[in-house]
């Protein structure tokens, strides 16, 4: 845990310092393709996070309702609650009044 805490807690001086031992490390030709393929890897992680998550929240969703309805199916809709009250039709949700 005290690695963890000492890493976050990195200020100017220690990221001057850990640059410097970088560019000693690979020389100044090998810096801008090192960044170049951090860039490029930072940038597929974020676009797969972002891909999962949309992933994720679209299966979690419920089914949306097909879009259009076709006229014979109300007209049999309507004809089959003919013989209900109209209390009983008029309102879904809603407590018929006795």
């Amino acid at each position: 845990m005290t690695l963890l805490s000492s890493i976050a807690n990195l200020g100017g001086p220690d990221l001057i310092v850990i640059l410097l031992i970088v560019l000693v490390l690979f020389g100044a030709k090998r810096l801008p393709d090192l960044a170049r393929g951090m860039g490029q890897a930072m940038r597929e992680f974020h676009k797969t996070k972002d891909d999962l998550g949309q992933e994720l929240h679209y299966s979690a969703a419920p089914e949306p309702a097909p879009a259009s309805v076709s006229s014979s199916s109300v007209a049999s809709l309507r004809n089959s609650s003919a013989g209900e009250p109209e209390t009983a039709r008029s309102g879904a949700g809603r407590s018929a009044t006795v």
